[in-house]
């Protein structure tokens, strides 16, 4: 969330700054003022508390004097603590609860959108920023799920009747090459100075609630149900990313600087209810509920930050420039990025069976907008210092298998079969062809696409 300093002009905020953030994201701009006028409640709730405290303190001193001079105390004076006693703990509630309607507020409102950013609220805007790899298209190509079925990878229909909509198993050179990929991935970044994990599958739901925005409960988040024995601070839900556990690794840590930059490379399972993409990329395991996911995560000062925001993303294209995909970077509007991002790139692999463009890697700057819910600092406060100084946090898809299968698949198919990307092959036992299995699956309707990213 955002620094309340920066909505107080009369302390050297600057709400303009917030206003005009919003107005990109094409976000309520009134919402700054609803924050104003709660923090200013909240300001004036405390400053009532801390007068009472003052006078309780002030009666009590006066009653201990009394004591201590083994003056009798009148009863007046008694009943008079008593009574401020009393409207403290009123007042105690009145500001506690007027705290929590500031922050409520407060998390509702997104990241200061970078000057880079593209500003829109149509994806159709985002910007090209680069392309790499020869797009090659034409007649006879076969889908990503055909040639899936084909080579004997997937079971669809097995696991849509044992887990539900969009679930599958993946079978024989199917699973092979997600192994593949994953240990290619997790060597690539390991032998780039980052350090593995392996994090949680599930979260704390008052944790999670630091580091994913309010949508995300409802359209991605999958919650666990609460036994009897458990109360509501152990509720839990599965985590939509290694992201997620990975930015509250260090709650409430002071990391110094010397020791920064930290970049974590984390494997996990991902879980996502994909509430908002109904009719969309239907077919095979492009768009699932369940998926594994190779992830970047790095902390670093805020002054770099910038510039590890673009080291992350040519590390995810030197990733793919490796298997050969080609690929293109959109700079994402404005209106689409996340409440966290201050910028995003995605970069999109080329799947010539439809000569478009897929989103295979998202990378953003969070800046300090986790890292403060999070209470995750950047040094010691030093004398003269108001304010704390918070870590950025940075994050980037490395690869999302499934996606990575389906864009392989697609660039390497041939008239008998699917070559292996060379790097893999030593992680496919020495297999360099896998041959196809069946004849082609029946045909089946178009399924909705993601619109292109272009402009």
């Amino acid at each position: 969330m955002l620094d309340i300093m920066l909505f107080r002009a009369d302390k050297g905020g600057n709400p303009d700054l917030v206003r005009e953030s919003q107005r990109r994201r094409c976000a309520p701009v009134e919402a700054v003022d609803e924050v104003i006028a709660l923090d200013k409640a909240w300001r004036e709730a405390r400053y009532r508390l801390d007068q009472r405290n003052a006078d309780y303190a002030a009666v009590n001193k006066e009653i201990g004097m009394k004591k201590k001079n083994k003056e009798e105390v009148p009863a007046e004076l008694i009943e008079k603590a008593q009574a401020i006693d009393k409207e403290i703990e009123v007042l105690k509630q009145v500001e506690k609860t007027s705290e929590k309607e500031v922050e409520n507020k407060l998390k509702s409102i997104g990241n200061i959108v970078h000057e880079s950013v593209p500003v829109s609220d149509n994806e159709d805007n985002n910007t090209i920023v680069k392309q790499w790899g020869e797009t090659k298209t034409r007649e006879g190509l076969h889908h990503h799920h055909e040639l899936l079925e084909m080579i004997g990878g997937y079971a669809p229909e097995a696991g849509t009747e044992i887990a539900g909509h969009r679930g599958y198993f993946l079978t024989g050179p199917g699973a092979l090459l997600q192994l593949a990929i994953i240990n290619y991935a997790m060597n690539f970044l390991a032998s780039r100075d980052y350090s593995a994990l392996i994090p949680p599958y599930f979260m704390k739901t008052s944790i999670m609630g630091k580091t994913a925005q309010l949508s995300q409960f409802d359209e991605e988040l999958y919650k666990l149900q609460l036994t009897e024995e458990e109360d509501k601070e152990q509720e839990k839900c599965l985590i939509a990313t290694s992201e997620q556990p990975i930015s509250a690794l260090h709650m409430g840590e002071w990391i110094e600087e010397k020791a920064l930059p930290k970049k974590y490379v984390g494997y996990s399972t991902c879980f996502r209810k994909e509430a908002g993409a109904h009719g969309r990329d239907v077919w095979g395991i492009f768009r699932v509920h369940q998926f594994d996911k190779v992830e970047q995560f790095v902390l670093t000062e805020p002054e770099k930050s910038w510039q590890m925001h673009e080291e992350m993303l040519l590390r995810s294209e030197e990733f793919y420039q490796s298997l050969g995909l080609p690929y293109r970077v959109v700079s994402i509007v404005s209106g689409a990025l996340n409440n966290a991002a201050s910028k995003k790139y995605d970069l999109e692999g080329w799947f010539p069976t439809l000569a478009n463009y897929r989103e295979l890697v998202s990378c953003s700057n969070c800046t300090d907008f986790q890292s403060r819910a999070l209470e995750v600092r950047c040094g010691q406060k030093k004398q003269g210092q108001q304010a704390k100084k918070y870590v950025h946090m940075l994050n980037s898809t490395l690869c999302a298998t499934t996606r990575t299968i389906c864009a392989i698949l697609e660039n390497y198919q041939t008239e008998d079969g699917i070559n292996v990307p060379e790097v893999l092959v030593p992680l496919m036992g020495g297999v360099k062809k896998i041959p196809f299995i069946k004849a082609k699956p029946k045909k089946q309707a178009h399924p909705q696409q993601a619109k292109p990213a272009a402009k």
